[in-house]
């Protein structure tokens, strides 16, 4: 719950330093895609400090190309 509480603090001091220089230009397209990565990497540290296990897309590699490599390797056995 402190690790949480600690991201959270975080983002906060992270908001504060980066969104009134982009409201004040007015710079609305960055301000969305600083917005939806700050909160996709909020999630994904939160998740974290919860030891929650997130997928790795190395692991969605190995599903998709072991059948593959399983086929490659019966071929030339």
């Amino acid at each position: 719950m402190l690790s949480i509480a600690g991201i959270l603090i975080i983002v906060s001091i992270i908001i504060a330093i980066d969104v009134p220089p982009l409201v004040r230009k007015k710079l609305i397209k960055e301000l969305w895609v600083f917005s939806i990565l700050l909160l996709f990497g909020t999630i994904l540290a939160i998740l974290q400090a919860l030891h929650i296990k997130i997928p790795n897309p190395l692991d969605w590699m190995i599903i998709v190309y072991k059948p593959i490599a399983d086929m490659v390797d019966i071929w030339l056995k």
